[in-house]
């Protein structure tokens, strides 16, 4: 039987064991340096505990180095690489194909959808030289992964279900380095992409006004999974290695439940051991997000883009129809509560915000009624109730165990056999009384075996096969239930089932025989490893520092004309004037080309403004 992956991000050891007790079968984290998510490292000591604490239920722990090395960075790569084997992680997502010409552990290789895993030949090449598995570009639609699947044999496919979306191909994004020196492709993305910028046409007509045009929706496939199963996909990815553990809480627990209902149905099992038990009703909604979209999996979509604001805006409660100096009241009441957040477009387009102090009804008195006039429409972007119930739930993943009761020839022995069919035996010298009431007596061995509080077990069913009934006293029994659990524990440790893996040396043609810098190429074992498989021309990385004055720094698979309804496939509305320019806020000028045949737009630097800076 197929076994199905929900894999979740870890910002931090407190995050990724929110992330286990939930549900997940997997989590992705950062080591000390060398991720896509500067800001998201950990140290050795944390990912060794994450990995014991989730192996306690067959789920597994990947350790994150995807991004592109120095040559001088290698071996502290390396380093941290076999540190992160030797705390017993399951497997290593790298970008950086140098890595395969060096001395690695047996770890499972990953191929980072930094890899640009966008077409069968590319991911049947990664297949060939070593890696268990690829995470799929975000663009593909369910027939391309299909067609990924049939012309691949092994190899696992990852795809991205959940959190925010790249509008460029991953790995193929150069428009934060290109703008301020900060590159994606080291972990350092300053997110030029959800800046606002001005488009105006050839004849310098302003088309749309600082407008966040470049910035996407983010990604929900709630309703798509037992379509990805049906395509290939075997793990399930929720995006947000710098997410809370609150959001993490909640998509887990949310992809959770909806993916164990479709695996029901569909005859499969999770990829983990055990039952999460959380006591709040996950709502995606209630956690950042920017809005919704299913991308382009079901074909292309209209609702991709979130070009009003890169911030979340929640949910709407309602249209103002009469304003005071310290109240608004709205076309309804709504289900708002003291300390929610509110944040309204105000005349200027801007997103604002206030926090509820007090509702009546559809009356509401807010912190600040600066902005706020007739017609508006009132969203909330912080449910304060239901965040304060999150902070406060708990999240608790047991196994489920069978007890056994024998006699020895001294005492008595417990015996367990967990779900996973694992076993352990704990033994205890004791006295053999009689029971003068044999079925209470019984009833109180079963019970008090049965208690598995503050344990990762529950007990679904306790047998007694005593020659005679006995008292035992309940000392005795807390004594062996510890006993056989700690047993069981130790046992399951034991029993472990590690994955291995590597790169395979070999002279597999790459899909490609010229590198442009592009490539990535960015140290001389990535050069040398291409050369191997085939590759005649190979230009360095951005990185290298080289020009990027009138190249292409962006391809995306969003198309501005596209977006405003003017595309020529769709109809022929009036054209802007070509080419179309961006103009950042920074002075940047990108210019945009579009190719129709593929449904791609490309963005091209003219000119280079300010250091560009993160929107936060």
């Amino acid at each position: 039987m197929t076994s199905i992956e929900l894999l979740a991000p870890a910002r931090d050891l407190e995050c990724g064991l929110a992330a286990i007790n939930c549900g997940a079968d997997a989590v992705y984290i950062g080591a000390l340096r060398y991720g896509a998510r500067e800001n998201a490292g950990n140290s050795m000591a944390d990912i060794a505990t994450l990995t014991k604490h989730a192996h306690k239920y067959r789920a597994k722990v990947y350790v994150t180095m995807n991004t592109l090395l120095r040559d001088e960075e290698l071996p502290p790569a390396l380093t941290l690489i076999k540190s992160s084997y030797e705390t017993g992680v399951d497997g290593l997502i790298i970008q950086d194909a140098g890595l395969l010409e060096c001395d690695l552990p047996p770890l499972p290789l990953i191929a980072s959808t930094q890899m640009h895993n966008a077409t069968p030949e590319r991911v049947a090449f990664l297949e060939s030289v070593g890696f268990s598995r690829a995470i799929l570009a975000r663009e593909l639609s369910l027939e391309q992964i299909a067609e990924i699947r049939r012309r691949t044999k092994t190899i696992e496919l990852e795809c991205f279900i959940h959190g925010s979306l790249c509008v460029c191909y991953s790995g193929q994004c150069y428009l934060s380095y290109a703008l301020g020196g900060r590159s994606g492709n080291r972990g350092a993305c300053a997110q030029p992409c959800r800046l606002p910028y001005t488009l105006v046409d050839a004849k310098g007509t302003v088309l749309a006004r600082d407008r966040h045009l470049l910035s996407l929706r983010d990604l929900n496939l709630t309703d798509s999974l037992r379509d990805l199963i049906r395509a290939g996909v075997c793990s399930f990815k929720i995006e947000g290695r710098l997410k809370d553990k609150a959001y993490i809480m909640n998509v887990v627990a949310h992809y959770r439940a909806q993916l164990d209902a479709v695996l029901a149905e569909e005859g499969l099992r999770k990829s983990s051991s055990g039952t999460s038990i959380v006591d709040f009703t996950p709502d995606p909604s209630k956690t950042f997000n920017r809005g919704f979209t299913s991308y382009l999996l079901h074909g292309r979509a209209a609702e991709i883009a979130s070009p009003d604001t890169p911030k979340m805006v929640g949910e709407p409660v309602g249209t103002v129809i009469y304003t005071t100096p310290r109240a608004f009241t709205l076309d309804a009441p709504a289900p708002l509560h003291n300390g929610d957040g509110l944040c309204f477009f105000d005349a200027q387009g801007e997103l604002r915000g206030a926090m509820v102090n007090g509702v009546q009804g559809a009356v509401i008195t807010p912190t600040s009624m600066e902005g706020i006039t007739r017609g508006m429409h009132i969203f909330r972007n912080h449910d304060h109730e239901f965040l304060t119930r999150l902070a406060r739930a708990r999240a608790e993943r047991q196994l489920a165990v069978a007890l056994t009761l024998h006699n020895t020839a001294d005492g008595l022995v417990l015996s367990a056999v967990d779900e996973d069919g694992v076993t352990a035996a704990f033994a205890m010298p004791c006295e053999k009384i009689r029971a003068e009431k044999p079925e209470q007596a019984l009833d109180t061995i079963r019970r008090q075996l049965a208690k598995m509080g503050g344990s990762e077990f529950t007990c679904t069913g306790v047998e007694t096969r005593l020659s005679t009934p006995l008292f035992v006293p309940v000392s005795v029994l807390n004594n062996l239930r510890r006993g056989v659990l700690e047993a069981l524990l130790a046992a399951r440790e034991a029993a472990y089932p590690r994955s291995t893996g590597g790169a395979v040396r070999n002279t597999a043609v790459f899909p490609e025989r010229r590198l442009t810098f592009r490539g990535n190429v960015l140290n001389r074992k990535a050069e040398a490893f291409y050369r191997r498989h085939g590759v005649m021309h190979i230009e360095p990385a951005a990185e290298f520092c080289i020009n990027l004055q009138g190249q292409q720094v962006m391809t995306t698979k969003l198309c501005i004309k596209y977006q405003g309804g003017c595309c020529p496939k769709t109809g022929t509305p009036p054209h802007p004037a070509e080419p179309l320019t961006l103009l950042g806020p920074d002075g940047s000028r990108l210019e945009l080309r579009f190719d129709c045949a593929r449904c791609e737009m490309g963005v091209v630097l003219k000119a280079r403004g300010l250091k560009t800076e993160s929107p936060g």
